[in-house]
């Protein structure tokens, strides 16, 4: 059998040592990343705002704060689908006890109306116009969504 020559040895000694160096570093900050308290340039300590939500953010514990559902879809039958899909469950989750579910709302951008029209609100808006996408068809959903916004009115916050 041959043996490592010294400056492998040493290449390898040192390289065992950067790697436990780091994780050792990591293992030690995220696990005082949560009790952590740092100085303002005041000088006042305060929370890490990512860590610790801020106090006037925070809702009181039994206050309900619905949120809208919104897709874009097309009128093509995959599209379709899944739509239907997402309904479904939307249905099924804002039926349970405690649900904060708002309103759904089914964004259709071909610019003609469609048979699901009848089994989910949805809203008919212009797809982009030609030449606008320019080959990236999936431009015309933001394109739906600021029609939408200037049209809908979103009773939840």
């Amino acid at each position: 059998m041959g043996q490592a020559s010294p400056p492998v040895l040493i290449f390898l000694a040192f390289g065992f040592f950067f790697a436990t160096y780091n994780l050792v570093s990591m293992i030690m900050h995220n696990r005082s990343i949560g009790k952590s308290v740092y100085d303002d340039l005041d000088g006042e300590a305060s929370f890490d705002p990512v860590i610790q939500m801020p106090e006037e953010l925070k809702k009181p514990k039994n206050a309900k704060m619905p949120f809208h559902v919104a897709l874009t879809a097309t009128d093509a039958p995959y599209s379709k689908w899944q739509c239907r899909i997402m309904y479904y469950w939307y249905k099924k989750k804002k039926d349970l006890s405690g649900s904060e579910m708002g309103g759904f709302t089914r964004i259709l951008h071909s610019g003609k109306p469609d048979n699901l029209m009848d089994e989910m609100h949805t809203v008919v808006v212009d797809p982009l116009p030609a030449g606008l996408d320019r080959g990236y068809i999936v431009l015309n959903r933001p394109w739906a969504f600021v029609q939408w916004l200037k049209k809908a009115t979103i009773e939840e916050e």
